[in-house]
């Protein structure tokens, strides 16, 4: 099953350029691991299914500590929702903004997300 997790880590433009081999051998040993594959579709399935429930409770009470949302400019999160406005559905202090990459940030762009984690927990102090 490694040949599935290469495909969907290189599948834009870039492929796998971004990605440190060290990065891409481990992926490729974890996913060796039927435990792995379990493990990652029973988190996409409760995403589809108990996480909505548990969303819908949550929504009574935002959260009130200081939240930064990064995103790909290119990936899908940017695609598919307008991600400061859905975290301010659950959320007070949301910051944050998208990045000119798709969706791996810290393999695409690590200097521009180091940046952002810094300047937003020197706020956060």
């Amino acid at each position: 099953m490694p040949w599935y997790i290469l495909a969907r880590l290189g599948r834009g433009k870039s492929g796998l350029k971004h990605f440190d081999r060290r990065a891409v051998a481990e992926y490729t040993r974890a996913f060796k691991d039927p435990r792995t594959i379990h493990a990652t579709c029973e988190d996409y399935r409760a995403a589809a299914t108990i996480d909505l429930v548990h969303d819908q409770k949550d929504l009574r009470t935002k959260l009130t500590m200081p939240l930064l949302a990064l995103w790909g400019k290119h990936g899908v999160v940017a695609a598919l929702f307008n991600c400061l406005a859905d975290w301010r559905e659950v959320a007070t202090d949301v910051r944050g903004r998208a990045l000119a990459c798709g969706h791996f940030l810290p393999e695409e762009k690590p200097r521009e997300v180091l940046a952002e984690l810094r300047r937003f927990l020197a706020q956060c102090t």
